[in-house]
């Protein structure tokens, strides 16, 4: 399963969607957009949970739906996982889990198992029963049992939409080393876009029933020409390398583009890859390399594209090898540096702005 082509309008009382693209299905990729764009329609749309959808869904050569013919869900062979997680109150975790496997066609191996097992920290939980289990830790079984039935696609409507900032922050781990070991396409509806910075390799941008952009991740955050490098928050996602460890200052060294850049972060395994967010006002510029600087981080960067802001600001999209960064300064720096594309100069971000 390499794409799905999806060429539909659903229209429900006075909203309409109306897609017609290609959805890359390798990785994670995710709808993002306001509350109301049309992400869980889409979702549930490809999932075949609406039967009023005009037009098509073909996988490949294998059509879903068109004016014709119409596979239901469990024919199309994927999992849906809910905002809520809705185990079996009745059954501990490992019989909702063996739940999944027995309505399985094909479930996993009982190596593939143990591998997802142990990649979602549910193993210790086995003999426990949903009560005992947090917020997160349901959630946890919940994609666990979907997991284990081997879909061809794995479908998360905000399925962290019901937990609180701390149980986020304790399940998007698990969730990112599993999605990465395993080779099952997903497709993540959110409208937080820090879920959608830690997790997804391609990104589908939603807004009023329509898509306005899609791309990898980490263009898509810093195109200049949609509205996530003009939010508030406004940040960069980039990968890079471990290549040491500073016990004395707790800090680890990445490498990006044979550049080294510091994290205030505890050891972390060498030669793994490390995904960062930098926030864009955490970003300021210099036209030559400080030489005393509080400022660990000071790499040199060409200036790609720039655009005001408002009256006061200016957008900065930085190149640096591959990757690229967005910086957010006063317009009045710009103008003093006279900054303009295809600039050398130099990105200085502090060490602690840096989110691992």
């Amino acid at each position: 399963m390499t794409s799905i082509r999806v060429d539909i309008s659903v229209q429900r009382d006075d909203f309409t969607l109306e897609v017609n693209t290609d959805i890359a299905l390798s990785g994670v990729t995710a709808l993002f957009g306001s509350s109301g764009s049309g992400k869980t329609t889409l979702l549930r749309s490809i999932a075949g949970l609406i039967n009023n959808t005009q037009g098509s869904i073909r996988v490949n050569n294998v059509v879903w739906q068109n004016e014709t013919e119409f596979l239901s869900t469990h024919r199309r062979g994927v999992g849906f996982v809910f905002q809520q997680p809705s185990l079996f109150e009745h059954l501990n975790v490992k019989k909702n889990i063996d739940f999944g496997v027995h309505r399985a066609k094909a479930p996993m191996s009982p190596k593939q198992i143990q591998l997802m097992l142990d990649l979602m920290g549910i193993q210790p939980l086995l003999n426990r029963m949903p009560w005992q289990l947090s917020g997160g830790e349901q959630q946890r079984v919940a994609i666990a049992r979907t997991l284990v039935t081997n879909p061809n696609l794995l479908l998360l409507d905000e399925p962290l939409a019901a937990l609180g900032d701390d149980q986020k922050s304790d399940i998007l781990p698990f969730l990112t080393q599993t999605f990465k070991q395993l080779s099952i396409p997903v497709v993540y509806v959110s409208h937080v876009k820090d879920e959608i910075a830690k997790l997804a390799d391609h990104l589908v941008l939603l807004e009023s029933g329509k898509i306005i952009g899609q791309g990898e991740i980490k263009e898509m955050f810093t195109s200049l020409d949609l509205p996530l490098a003009h939010a508030l928050d406004a940040e960069s996602v980039i990968e890079t390398e471990v290549t040491d460890y500073d016990e004395n200052f707790g800090l680890v060294r990445l490498t990006l583009a044979g550049i080294s850049l510091h994290v205030a972060s505890p050891p972390l395994t060498l030669g793994s890859h490390v995904r960062l967010q930098i926030f864009a006002r955490d970003i300021s510029i210099a036209l030559e390399k400080p030489n005393n600087s509080s400022i660990l981080n000071v790499i040199p960067v060409i200036i790609d594209s720039l655009q005001q802001q408002g009256k006061s600001q200016v957008n900065l999209r930085l190149l640096v090898g591959n990757s690229v960064l967005l910086s957010r300064i006063t317009r009045k720096s710009a103008l003093q540096l006279n900054l303009k594309p295809g600039d050398s100069v130099y990105a200085q971000i502090k060490t602690a702005a840096i989110c691992v």
